[in-house]
């Protein structure tokens, strides 16, 4: 069975280059990562099996990657859980693992804030925090509610300040995001907020502050996650590629993309034709590899940002005691801001699946600029700082530091990130190029595997019966109302 291939359902309409190699109906996909694999797949479900997918990567999996060291450590790129409100996403999931091959938790994670341990999310346990700080952030609190919603269009910092008040955000909302992304909040868009950010009961804050009963409902899609029992996040990417029968190329990169022609151009000098195109990696780098991109799409996309992250892993010789699934960091006493307890996800994340004499942390630190670190140095300052908030036994014999450089980590929404795609996408969708993915579409607010899953889905659904998309890169949200924590 093939595509249909007329224009979509949504999304503009295609224009048709006048000069176009024979490509037999072929979607060729960039990118093995959670979103191209599942286009692909999806495809293959659907009867289309004209399909190319390349990976420059040696092996599949991309973001959602996991890597064993030389200690018998698994380190996943990132802290990734499995969690989903997507149907489709939970049915491929559901089909590639049985019951037993799973293993499911409860959330439980901590804010450090200074020399204790707060429970997240933050600005619902303000009862954690030393009285008068409290007392502050709660009558801040109160006053910022009380001024209504956030300005329209306004920027990240001014929104958490207009929604949580001054305090809350100087204790903890202003380190921590400034640690995690790199970049001046007043930079970055509030308009990416949706359901990321908890929001706060004043009433059921005051009711603990005066000694009442705390009830505190679990909060977030990822309050109960999964987590493959063997192999890490990467064992789902690994199992999804082998059930591909198509073209699945690992270890080829692309050079140039031809959108007059419809070719790519591989780094073996190969040229491949294609119908349509479905680019699951970074969309400025897309666009520095389309020669005929105009001026506004290649400066738009030279306005896009991201951090860089680097992933260092620390296993020790020593029992996993700790039943905490991640913990977060915003102040300077570690330089890390988020630190995820892998060995309480599986015990075969650690060497001889026996957490009982191992014990294993991720920890990610955000590189600002990209910039390169002495990586030995912050090996030991990784170590240094989970021993002194007492997560390691000042005794523990470290067997392991591992590290992994994740140049892409997370697009950043800044304030003129909209304006951007919105002169990018449509341009690439007029040409036959489907930019999706966490980075193809530089959307954090839908940069989770389920969202890149769902959107590889979506584009193959689309292709082969001209189906709308749910998440579509296209449709760029405006801000037309304020935001409000409630």
């Amino acid at each position: 069975m093939s595509a249909r291939f007329g224009p979509a359902a949504e999304g503009g309409v295609v224009t048709y280059p006048s000069r176009r190699a024979k490509s037999d109906g072929r979607v060729v996909i960039l990118g093995g990562g959670p979103c191209g694999l599942a286009c692909a797949d999806e495809l293959q479900r659907l009867g289309h099996h004209e399909w190319t997918l390349l990976e420059a990567a040696p092996a599949v999996g991309g973001l959602g990657s996991s890597v064993v060291d030389r200690a018998g450590f698994t380190w996943d790129l990132g802290g990734h859980v499995v969690f989903s409100k997507l149907r489709s996403f939970d049915a491929l999931f559901a089909g590639l693992f049985s019951p037993e091959e799973l293993l499911h938790h409860d959330r439980s994670s901590f804010v450090r804030h200074h020399q204790n341990w707060v429970p997240y999310p933050f600005q619902q346990h303000l009862h954690h925090l030393p009285r008068a700080a409290a007392e502050v952030c709660l009558a801040d609190l109160i006053a910022a509610q009380s001024l209504g919603v956030a300005p329209a269009e306004t920027d990240f910092a001014t929104w958490l300040e207009a929604t949580y008040g001054r305090s809350l955000v100087a204790e903890f909302f202003a380190p921590y995001n400034r640690k995690v992304w790199s970049t001046d909040l007043h930079d970055m868009s509030a308009s990416w907020i949706a359901d990321r950010v908890a929001p706060s009961d004043t009433d059921a804050l005051r009711r603990a502050l005066d000694g009442g009963s705390v009830v505190v409902r679990p909060w977030g899609p990822n309050s109960r996650f999964a987590f493959p029992a063997t192999g890490g996040t990467g064992a789902i990417w690994r199992r999804l590629a082998s059930r591909l029968n198509g073209d699945v190329r690992t270890g080829t990169a692309v050079d140039r993309v031809d959108v007059s022609t419809r070719t790519v151009l591989l780094s073996d000098g190969t040229v491949l034709a294609y119908e349509h195109l479905v680019a699951t990696g970074a969309l400025d780098k897309l666009v520095a590899m389309t020669p005929a991109a105009p001026e506004d799409v290649q400066r738009a996309a030279a306005a896009l940002r991201h951090t860089t992250v680097a992933m260092i892993g620390l296993g020790y010789r020593a029992p996993t005691t700790d039943r905490r699934s991640w913990l977060y960091f915003p102040g300077p006493d570690a330089p890390f801001y988020r630190a995820t307890n892998l060995a309480a996800y599986a015990p075969a994340n650690v060497p001889d699946a026996d957490p009982d004499r191992y014990s294993s942390w991720m920890t990610e630190v955000s590189l600002p600029n990209g910039d390169l670190p002495d990586w030995a140095a912050l090996i030991e300052a990784c170590d240094a700082a989970l021993r002194r908030c007492e997560l390691v036994p000042e005794e523990a014999e470290r067997v392991s530091g591992h590290v992994e450089l994740i140049p892409y980590a997370y697009p950043v929404p800044t304030v003129g990130r909209d304006v951007a795609l919105a002169v990018i996408q449509p341009w690439l969708e007029q040409r036959a190029v489907y930019s999706r993915g966490r980075f193809g579409t530089w959307r954090y607010e839908i940069g989770n595997m389920d969202h890149a899953v769902t959107m590889g889905q979506d584009i193959a659904r689309r292709l082969v019966h001209g189906v709308a998309e749910r998440l579509n890169p296209v449709a760029i949200p405006e801000v037309t109302g304020a935001h409000r924590a409630r």
